[in-house]
């Protein structure tokens, strides 16, 4: 017994190192969370629609913020300055639901929705999948700042993506995917379908650094669909290509994993003291009767719950992209596959 318990404790390190890069294991046996979807909890104008919906925020008076994929889209090839622009749209509603107005209508940077995100300020920020461009609006609808960079070109047909996905270290992103914030206004951008990194930036948009590759190891992502970032600073990566959630420190150090999160698409993190992670195991475009849950769980990786599942009614999801959990047990759910946003009540 002696040599075994002796056996253990020399052990003990080694295992301790194999556990923070395996990381920790959400539970797939979560209890099932009540909840309800509310018929009609957007109206829009008349002959006004919904496309697929890249995302979904609210801002600190409840107004409600969907950037989608709708619009009709016009490319110039004829000329020696070829470019694309109005696939997308981004509308605004009141906390009832009423529609309230248009922003950027006909904006060159609104061409493929990729996320919404309202900062503490009720700034608006549109991350755009095709333009590679973030965008920050004050709360007017004015633009403050860009990220990234339009190319001047678009290639007919589009050139296949090539490179290990570790990006310049610089903003010029490809096709990226969300962003958030830390307590002090650092920005952080998800440049995760074409590359596969997070870029650092300060308050004022100078680019600081970026971490990431394709791969399989820490620290390097199949995708990063979405990012969140805690209290402390700590930065959470929806690495769902690989079926997990990174968890970086602020300057992009590795921390741990949490797996069994499925196709983790879409993250929506509460404010708060106790705050939770909302994960989305969204279902694929190939594959779209399976999955399609939604997780909560601490920022440890333990489930606390899970709710939904793929389908077409409300209750089901279609591919979610995009979260909002400004309030815990009132969320906003954007989907791809069903061209809708849900307002969900958690109960």
């Amino acid at each position: 017994m002696r040599h075994l318990m002796q056996t253990l404790l020399s052990a003990a390190p080694v295992l301790a190192i194999v556990g923070m890069i395996a990381g920790v294991s959400a539970n797939a046996q979560a209890p099932e969370i009540k909840f309800d979807s509310v018929p009609n909890a957007l109206q829009l104008p008349a002959g006004t629609y919904l496309g697929e919906v890249g995302g979904v925020a609210t801002n600190s008076r409840g107004d409600i913020f969907v950037y989608t994929r709708t619009g009709h889209p016009t490319i110039t090839i004829g000329t020696a300055r070829p470019f694309a622009h109005g696939g997308s749209r981004l509308f605004e509603f009141d906390p009832a639901g009423k529609f309230i107005r248009e922003i950027g209508k006909n904006s060159y940077g609104f061409m493929f929705a990729a996320q919404v995100r309202i900062d503490p300020a009720d700034n608006i920020w549109v991350v755009d999948q095709m333009t590679n461009m973030v965008m920050k609006f004050d709360p007017q609808g004015r633009l403050l700042m860009l990220l990234g960079r339009k190319a001047e070109a678009v290639p007919v047909p589009q050139r296949p993506v090539t490179g290990d996905g570790a990006g310049r270290p610089s903003d010029l992103f490809d096709r990226p995917t969300d962003v958030a914030w830390d307590a002090a206004g650092n920005i952080f951008v998800a440049d995760g379908l074409g590359n596969a990194r997070i870029a650092k930036f300060n308050k004022d948009g100078v680019f600081m650094k970026s971490w990431g590759k394709k791969g399989t190891a820490p620290g390097e992502f199949a995708n990063v669909r979405s990012i969140a970032v805690d209290a402390q600073g700590n930065v959470y990566a929806a690495d769902g290509g690989n079926k997990r959630i990174q968890v970086f420190d602020n300057d992009g150090g590795f921390k741990t994993a949490i797996a069994n999160v499925g196709n983790a698409q879409a993250l929506c993190m509460t404010k708060g003291p106790s705050q939770m992670l909302y994960v989305s195991n969204s279902n694929p475009p190939n594959d779209i009767d399976r999955d399609g849950e939604i997780y909560k769980m601490k920022l440890d990786g333990t489930m606390t719950g899970k709710f939904g599942r793929a389908g077409k009614v409300l209750k089901e999801f279609g591919t979610v992209n995009a979260i909002d959990c400004r309030n815990e047990n009132t969320l906003y759910v954007g989907e791809i596959g069903n061209l809708r946003v849900q307002k969900l009540m958690l109960h």
